[in-house]
């Protein structure tokens, strides 16, 4: 499945038109970095093929996450730290 790339400003903007007319996942960056998805949970014409594909992928997904001993809590937590991190070392960019 095809993912279409915008930035964040973009996204809010039009958020409104990703969400009811989307039929493609959506990654959304800020400065060239994708900070994030948009997958549409409603399409026009789904077929039973593409749900189908939706829960082998997460079957799969979840499959990875057990095999390394992940959980969403940790994912989440471990996105945050990074997050703060990676903040911190743009402000020390910034001073210099």
């Amino acid at each position: 499945m095809e993912t279409v790339k915008v930035g964040i400003r973009e996204f809010r903007d039009k958020l409104a038109t990703y969400v009811l007319e989307s039929d493609t996942p959506v990654a959304i960056t800020r400065h060239g970095d994708t900070v994030g998805y948009f997958l549409p949970a409603r399409r026009k014409k789904r077929t039973e093929a593409d749900r189908a594909a939706f829960a082998e992928a997460a079957a799969k997904w979840q499959a990875v996450m057990e095999e390394a001993g992940l959980d969403e809590e940790g994912i989440v937590a471990d996105f945050k730290r990074w997050r703060k991190e990676r903040s911190r070392e743009r402000e020390q960019s910034a001073e210099r």
